[in-house]
């Protein structure tokens, strides 16, 4: 389980370098007997990252969470005077690990705050056991808490 105090420090952190992405529409996919055809589905993609130079940081926040992959993120040219670009690091949870996330972040957020609820409730709409985390009414919690 995570402190709060590690929440709260994890939910700035993800407020001035993490990005949520949320995107339901249609997609164009093959279909696998005949390569010449396609066929339409209606898709979600959903991913949370934080990328970043300090490395120890995303490792600290990985092993905090236990959740999501950590990576280099390829560096691409040089500067304007020639020198390398520093190497980044990418941590990246994706589709019910990122709603578990989000459920961590929720009561710290600010500025990612909406993007959080429009994760939170896409995933309580669904009743879904093999997930071991409390599905919460963000009105709920909001009276409890007085927020």
């Amino acid at each position: 389980m995570v402190s709060e105090l590690d929440r709260a420090y994890i939910a700035g952190l993800f407020d001035g370098e993490g990005t949520i992405h949320f995107k339901r529409g249609i997609e164009k996919k093959k279909k696998h007997k005949n390569k010449l055809e396609h066929r339409y589905s209606n898709s979600l993609r959903l991913s949370m990252e934080i990328a970043m130079t300090d490395e120890s940081v995303l490792i600290w926040l990985h092993k905090t969470l236990g959740i999501g992959t950590l990576n280099k993120k390829p560096r691409k040219g040089l500067r304007k005077d020639g020198t390398p670009y520093l190497m980044q690091y990418r941590w990246r949870a994706t589709f019910r690990d990122a709603y578990l996330v989000c459920l961590y972040l929720w009561p710290f957020a600010h500025t990612k705050l909406p993007k959080i609820q429009q994760v939170i409730e896409h995933y309580a709409k669904k009743k879904n056991k093999s997930l071991n985390a409390e599905i919460i009414s963000l009105e709920e919690y909001r009276i409890q808490k007085n927020v």
